[in-house]
Formats: C-alpha cells, sequence, structure tokens
C-alpha cells in the first residue's frame, strides 16, 4: 500500500489534529477533527460452553430472520422447545473441544481481538488518534450496539463498519449491516456510516489465501493430490432468490487457482455446516472427501476462503468432523490450511481494503 502523500510526525500521533472549519470566516479559531472510527464485525460467540450460555447465542443466532426465514408462528415453538432443548449441549461439546481455556474464550474471539489490534497499529502508523479501531460480533458480546456507541462516545462522527466475510451473503453480510444500522435507529445523533462489500475479489486478500496454501503444501509431509476450497453453505433457495454468495465462492476458487497457477483438477469446491430440512447447495463438504478417497485420493488438502478466521465451524467440524470422514473413506492424510487469521499478509490486505473504503473521511 501507497504511504500518505504526508506522514504524520510523531508529534502529531500526541495531539488530536485541529482545523479551522470549511467555509469558516479566516480568524474561526481552529477545532478539533471529529474521529474516524473502523468496526471490524465477526459472526459471533457464545460467552461460555455451558447450556444457558450455549442456548442464548444459539436463540439469538437461529432466530435472525436473515438465518432462517421460516415465519415466527412455525419456527418459534420448534426452535425453542425443540432445539434449543438439546442443541446446546451438543454445541457445547464442540466449542469446549476447541475453547481457548487460558483466556476462557472461543478462538474466534481470540483471534478477531488480534486481528483488531494490528489494523488498528496499521492505521495508526499511518493517521494517527484520528482513526480508532473496534471489533464487535453479530451475535453474543461485544454486541454491534455496545461497540457503534462507545466509538460515538470517543468522538467517532464516522464509522466504517467491516464485517469481516469474503463473500456476500445475505445471513453474513447483510444481517450484520442489518444490525449496525438497527443499532443507529436508537442514536439522537446518528455518525455517519458506510459498510464494506465483499472483497474476495482484491489482490491483497488472494495473494494471501495463495500464500497460506503454499505453506501448507511445502509443510505437509505428503503432497496433497487435491485442494477443496469448502465454504459455510447455504439453502439452495437463497441462490434462486439473487444471493450472489454461491456465486462468489465459485468465483474465489477459480481466482485462487489462477493465483496458484493449478489446473482445475487440482482444486474443488464444496459447502460445509448443512442445517435444516432444506436442500442446499452443494455438494456438501463431509460426503465430497470421503467420494474423493473411494475415488484414490489419499492425500487432500481443504482451506476455508469463506472464514476470515478460525472457529468451530473450521477447528471442530473439518479438523474433526469431515477429517474422519475422509480418513474413514480410506484416506491417508488430511491436511488443513489454517483462515487468514492475524497473519501479516492478511491483516496488510484488510488494510488495503479499509484505506480504500476511507477515501474521503481520511
Amino acid at each position: 500500500m501507497a504511504a500518505p502523500e504526508t506522514p504524520l510526525a510523531a508529534s502529531d500521533h500526541d495531539q488530536p489534529r485541529a482545523d479551522r472549519p470549511p467555509h469558516a470566516p479566516a480568524d474561526h479559531p481552529a477545532v478539533p477533527r471529529g474521529k474516524v472510527g473502523v468496526v471490524l464485525a465477526n459472526l459471533g460467540t457464545p460467552d461460555a460452553t455451558d447450556y444457558w450460555s450455549m442456548r442464548r447465542y444459539l436463540s439469538e443466532f437461529l432466530s435472525d430472520k436473515r438465518v432462517v426465514d421460516y415465519p415466527d408462528w412455525k419456527w418459534q415453538p420448534l426452535l425453542q422447545l425443540i432445539i434449543l432443548s438439546r442443541r446446546p449441549f451438543k454445541s457445547g461439546e464442540a466449542y469446549r473441544g476447541i475453547w481457548n481455556t487460558e483466556r476462557d474464550e472461543s478462538p474466534l474471539l481470540t483471534i478477531t481481538r488480534e486481528q483488531t489490534r494490528k489494523v488498528a497499529e496499521g492505521l495508526g502508523e499511518r493517521h494517527g488518534d484520528r482513526v480508532v479501531v473496534d471489533f464487535c460480533m453479530r451475535y453474543g458480546n461485544p454486541s454491534i450496539d455496545s461497540v457503534l456507541r462507545r466509538l460515538q462516545a470517543e468522538g467517532c462522527e464516522r464509522i466504517l463498519f467491516f464485517p469481516l466475510y469474503p463473500q456476500y451473503a445475505s445471513p453474513t453480510t447483510a444481517t450484520a449491516n442489518d444490525q449496525a444500522f438497527r443499532s443507529l435507529m436508537k442514536f439522537k445523533w446518528q455518525p455517519s456510516l458506510r459498510t464494506v462489500p465483499a472483497y474476495f475479489e482484491h489482490p491483497a486478500y488472494l495473494d494471501a489465501l495463495a500464500n497460506s496454501v503454499c505453506e501448507a503444501y511445502e509443510a505437509a509431509e505428503t503432497p496433497p493430490e487435491v485442494l477443496v476450497a469448502s465454504y459455510h453453505g447455504v439453502p439452495k433457495r437463497y441462490l434462486l432468490e439473487g444471493d450472489p454468495y454461491h456465486c462468489q465462492c465459485q468465483k474465489t476458487t477459480r481466482l485462487l487457482r489462477e493465483r496458484l497457477g493449478w489446473d482445475e483438477p487440482s482444486i474443488q469446491t464444496a459447502f460445509q455446516s448443512k442445517f435444516g430440512p432444506e436442500e442446499w447447495v452443494g455438494p456438501a463438504t463431509v460426503e465430497h472427501v470421503a467420494e474423493l478417497a473411494r475415488q484414490g485420493k489419499k492425500h487432500i488438502a481443504v482451506v476455508s476462503p469463506a472464514f476470515s478466521a478460525d472457529c468451530v465451524e473450521t477447528l471442530e467440524e473439518i479438523e474433526e468432523e469431515i477429517r474422519a470422514a475422509f480418513l474413514a473413506a480410506g484416506g491417508e492424510t488430511f491436511t488443513y490450511v489454517p483462515c487468514l487469521n492475524d497473519r501479516d499478509d492478511h491483516i496488510a490486505a484488510l488494510l488495503s481494503v479499509i484505506e480504500n473504503e476511507l477515501g474521503g473521511w481520511i
């Protein structure tokens, strides 16, 4: 990324910048500039792994109309009386298997905090204390509402809201944006708010993704024969109703393949985490890796380009359930390519996206 044309001196970092307001008389005193907030938003996390913590989290998540859009009269009795009487036990067990016990929090929370710290450092080097960086979760804590209010209290008159999903989807990007604007409905004095669009085509993101794959292949004892790009699935109906997610996932795989210089059979697309009775986009990752093993592909790798940080869907579902399905079908070596997390090239990509979206504000 190009450096600012006029870098801030070290002393400029210590004091808020002040300027004469536009169109003010020449003798008008300088006034402090309003700050700009940057919010990194991720999906969410339970506060703990016990039954009630999991139930609160799952109830908020599965009550979101962007996630499950069935009518309340049909869905809520099923959710509250049947699903949430059992699912918190299973989900809690999954989270306990990956829980960051040292910090008593989910890996997603740990990683998102570290991503935020590094992004804040990068923006601080360019813009001093003019930019305030924070993070939030669509479900659970820290909530979107609490973070937007905290940034406004710190003097942020403009806020860039960045859902950390490379591909746009209604149940991820759209619901995060919905909640941000829903929060602003309660503000007496609203800050200006911008949202960041899908960034799966950004060259720096693709470079970071390709680098992560190359590093995993170089470290593997046996070179994988196939790379499976596993994306979180959505009901097929969403695709037919105009959600671009499925198409953007397919394009991500193609762009990654082109970045790597591979032929088409070397990387394949699949979708994981099916929930409910509807037909979902496919093929299903857990079934696809087993079929690869039966076809004689004994060494594979799996990467998750739709996740910006490792979470229960990658650390538990891919590393355990999907790995087990492949090995049970006759596979021999299974390489998981970690999410981009707080890799330096990933942080550089996020900073590049942010700088572009801050155009005219900084």
